[in-house]
């Protein structure tokens, strides 16, 4: 016998949660508000501040008598800080923990080649002054003007030292000054030292010459980065030609003519301004059988394609001397400038035919 029950629907749905007490009281709260009416929250609220200056000042800005007070305290405030600026300036100043009491006083560093009284002439006016007297900038520049120094550091060190670093020049180079053996730095500075210190240092250049004291250094440094290129070149391929050297001349900047010995004489050698190792090549090759053919073979010009340019020494009888293009001049690589008188005169003469001066 079938009985209808209540619907099924119930029975397969499924149960819902209990609710917990928080949100039956957030339920009743909202059915009392309404469902139309918003849940609005009360915003604190946030003082604003009008003007730079605090709220008493404001108050006082209200009344000529605070206007009048407010000057008064900011003209104290002003007033305590100038005196307090002159009174520490003037303890700085004269205050005799500050002074530089001798040359003890006065740190060195860095020099090797100049000599501790050297640096220390510069500061001679210094001893016994205040040592925020010393003018640091006019003391660099005068380091600076002694031909050893590249580069000069002073510093302050409280309370009454000086602290003095310096850069020393490197020299690269001697160079003939009149009868006179220097040193060259890279920049064309003119380094003096005593002979006896310049042995000492065993040092082992080739001469330079072409660098004149009284050329400016705008001209002194591209002919002494000529003479860099120059060694550099020479000496790439590791044979340390540049040791073979005696003398280098740089007063023509188109043209290094370095001076080489050779069975107990000098050889002149015209390089040009490139290609300097592939032309001592060339020279050191053909070299014993130039002077096989010519016993007084002075100067060898190496600038020019597919020549050479020999000179002889002048002869006792015939002080006119010979240049000579050999049958046998090997290539060489570049070509002399057009604007060498030198080169247009040789250039169209041909290979192999000997042409007497």
């Amino acid at each position: 016998m079938l009985v209808d029950d209540e619907p099924l629907d119930d029975f397969y749905r499924p149960a819902t949660p209990p609710r917990t007490r928080p949100e039956r009281t957030a339920q009743k709260d909202a059915d009392a508000i309404g469902d139309d009416e918003p849940f609005l929250r009360a915003r604190r609220r946030v003082p604003v501040r009008k003007g730079i200056l605090p709220a008493w000042a404001q108050k006082w800005m209200k009344t000529r008598l605070g206007i009048a007070g407010l000057c008064v305290l900011g003209l104290a405030l002003l007033t305590i800080l100038a005196v307090s600026v002159i009174a520490a300036r003037n303890f700085l100043n004269h205050d005799p923990r500050f002074r530089i009491d001798s040359a003890s006083s006065i740190q060195t560093f860095g020099n090797s080649q100049l000599t501790r009284a050297d640096l220390l002439s510069v500061f001679g006016s210094d001893i016994g002054r205040n040592l925020f007297f010393v003018p640091l900038a006019e003391r660099r520049v005068s380091l600076e003007q002694i031909p050893w120094v590249e580069h000069a550091i002073v510093m302050r060190l409280l309370p009454n030292q000086l602290r003095v670093a310096v850069t020393e020049r490197t020299p690269i180079a001697f160079v003939r000054v009149g009868n006179k053996i220097d040193l060259v730095d890279k920049d064309g500075v003119i380094l003096e030292m005593p002979p006896a210190a310049m042995a000492a240092k065993h040092y082992s250049f080739p001469v330079v010459t072409g660098i004149e004291p009284g050329d400016p250094l705008s001209t002194r440094r591209p002919r002494m980065r000529l003479y860099q290129k120059f060694i550099t070149d020479l000496d790439a391929s590791g044979e340390k030609i540049s040791e073979q050297l005696s003398e280098v001349d740089l007063s023509d900047p188109e043209d290094v003519r370095a001076t080489v010995p050779a069975k107990g004489s000098d050889l002149l050698l015209h390089f040009g301004y490139e290609d300097f190792l592939n032309r001592y090549h060339n020279y050191q090759s053909h070299l014993a059988e130039w002077q096989q053919q010519y016993p007084r073979l002075a100067s060898i010009d190496l600038r020019y394609e597919r020549q050479v340019v020999l000179k002889m020494a002048d002869a006792p009888a015939d002080p006119a001397p010979a240049a000579v293009a050999p049958e046998a001049a090997p290539p060489v690589k570049h070509v002399a400038p057009a604007k060498h008188p030198a080169a247009k005169a040789h250039a169209k003469k041909p290979v192999g035919k000997a042409v007497h001066r």
